[in-house]
């Protein structure tokens, strides 16, 4: 039986402990998700801890200039509960938080909602088949399944840099995005050029005096389809489902396409041939562009889609810079050419901590026999289908390790993986049993086969990216298409699970 420790027992107050039967980790897609289809099926007896006061997850947190969504508003939405209003094909971080807000008013998950309750520890009871989480700053609860629903893009990447502490002027993070600081006339300096910076930088060049974009390795960067939803679209949709459901559809399977050439690489390079001239078409300055242009294949890393980035390095007033960063000053950049330049703010566009060692570095998670999920994860993350981990019974995950996508909507996968969750527990229920874990050779031999099946595809063609660990072994992506995933999950083995009885254990509360 897992025990805590002194200090462990001390983070909470210990006057009282809150019970329930189902505690979900986060209010994000994943978080209210499950919570509805929990309600929808008969579940009552559950909780939504969110560390903040409000719902939205990363689009209540990322709301910084340009901000948008890779994937077709239509597509990044629920089935089961449609918007037929998007105002374009590309939805911004505002409408889609809208969407979140107005989704959870319509569900009534706000009694549900439990906010300013940052979960920093898990630790499984045997004997009652019960998860302990401890709570900062407030009482600790008793749960008999816990549901991982912080997704993986939650921890802002800071890179160190020598000198940083020095520096006088304003520093944040695209996430952590500071909207009272007024950029108009000033210098500053972009240091990365992932998902946030590309959409940011565009925005931010017409205000700024100077503006210094820190380039460590070039992104492949394809147009956006910007076009608005008519009026006449808009009220299609919503007198007529079935056409929102074509739509939907085609823009579904058009995404799922996309798996061809990262299967096929020798496919992409003809994509990528492409993309090159655009860049060249966009860029004027022939330097520019070749700088601009990725030396790796197209698709090893994540692909970002923007029509303004790269017409952006034709101001004037914005420079490309390719030179490390040696050392940061009181009010300077000095990069490893030994060029200074002065600066007024830094803005860090280095995204999020993927590696789950290290963004869950902070959450301690004890299972059984020993089991700890930072050191079971210490080489490499592994799940079953990213939802089940050998040695944690009662605990699920959402958008788990080898569960996330470069192709189509991750909506998709949270729908899926939420429906296996419910039918998971209703074997339990069938079985008489208080816990359940997924046995250690299935969730190894599924590994297995995820990984041969990574091992051919683009993003396995040589370059280091967010996807792979520090040793090159891809812990992010499903190897395939999504609707095989789909298929996979839809009716779980209950002979891949270890089911138990337990001495002490409260019954789940259904309606």
């Amino acid at each position: 039986m897992t025990t805590l420790t002194e200090k462990q027992q001390v983070t909470s107050v210990p006057n009282t402990i809150r019970q329930t039967g189902i505690a979900i980790i986060g209010s994000g897609f994943g978080g209210l998700a499950m919570a509805i289809r929990l309600l929808q099926t008969g579940y009552t007896d559950f909780m939504i801890l969110e560390k903040s006061n409000e719902v939205g997850g990363t689009w209540r947190e990322n709301k910084y200039p340009g901000a948008a969504c890779d994937v077709q508003s239509h597509m990044y939405s629920f089935s089961f509960a449609p918007k037929t209003d998007w105002s374009k094909r590309y939805a911004n971080c505002h409408e889609i938080h809208d969407y979140i807000l107005d989704t959870t008013e319509k569900f009534g998950l706000r009694p549900y909602c439990h906010f300013n309750q940052e979960v920093i520890g898990a630790y499984y009871q045997e004997h009652s088949a019960q998860w302990r989480l401890e709570i900062k700053d407030q009482s600790p609860i008793l749960a008999q399944f816990v549901v991982l629903a912080s997704g993986p893009l939650h921890v802002p990447q800071i890179p160190k840099i020598k000198g940083i502490e020095k520096f006088k002027g304003k520093i944040f993070h695209s996430a952590q995005w500071d909207h009272t600081y007024d950029l108009k006339n000033k210098t500053v300096a972009s240091i990365g050029t992932g998902g946030s910076a590309i959409q940011y930088v565009p925005e931010i060049a017409s205000l700024v005096k100077q503006l210094y974009v820190f380039q460590r390795s070039a992104a492949w960067v394809i147009p956006r389809d910007e076009r608005p939803y008519s009026n006449l679209s808009k009220t299609l949709f919503n007198k007529v489902p079935l056409l929102r459901k074509i739509h939907r559809a085609r823009l579904y399977w058009s995404n799922e396409s996309r798996v061809v050439p990262i299967f096929k690489p020798e496919i992409m390079k003809y994509g990528q041939k492409l993309v090159e001239a655009w860049i060249r078409y966009q860029v004027k300055d022939k330097e520019i562009a070749r700088k601009l242009t990725p030396d790796y294949v197209m698709g090893c890393k994540r692909i970002l889609i923007s029509n303004k980035y790269y017409p952006t390095f034709n101001r004037k007033n914005v420079e490309l810079v390719t030179d490390g960063i040696q050392e940061v000053t009181e009010d300077s950049i000095i990069s490893s050419d030994g060029k200074v330049r002065k600066i007024d703010c830094i803005i860090y566009g280095t995204g999020f901590i993927t590696d789950p060692r290290i963004y869950m570095k902070d959450f301690p998670c004890q299972g059984i026999d020993g089991h700890d999920l930072i050191q079971d994860w210490k080489d490499n993350a592994e799940s079953y289908y990213g939802i089940l981990t050998k040695g944690f019974p009662n605990l699920f995950q959402l958008v788990g390790p080898n569960t996330g996508l470069g192709h189509n909507s991750i909506i998709f996968m949270i729908e899926a993986q939420v429906e296996y969750i419910l039918k998971v527990l209703n074997i339990m229920q069938k079985q008489g049993a208080d816990s359940i874990e997924i046995k250690a050779d299935v969730q190894d031999h599924f590994n297995q086969k995820v990984q041969k099946d990574l091992s051919h595809t683009v993003w396995n063609s040589g370059c280091n990216s967010w996807y792979t660990n520090a040793e090159g072994k891809n812990f992010s992506l499903w190897p395939g298409y999504t609707w095989k995933y789909w298929l996979e999950t839809q009716s779980p083995d209950k002979n891949a699970f270890i089911l138990r009885k337990a001495k002490t254990a409260p019954q789940l509360n259904i309606a």
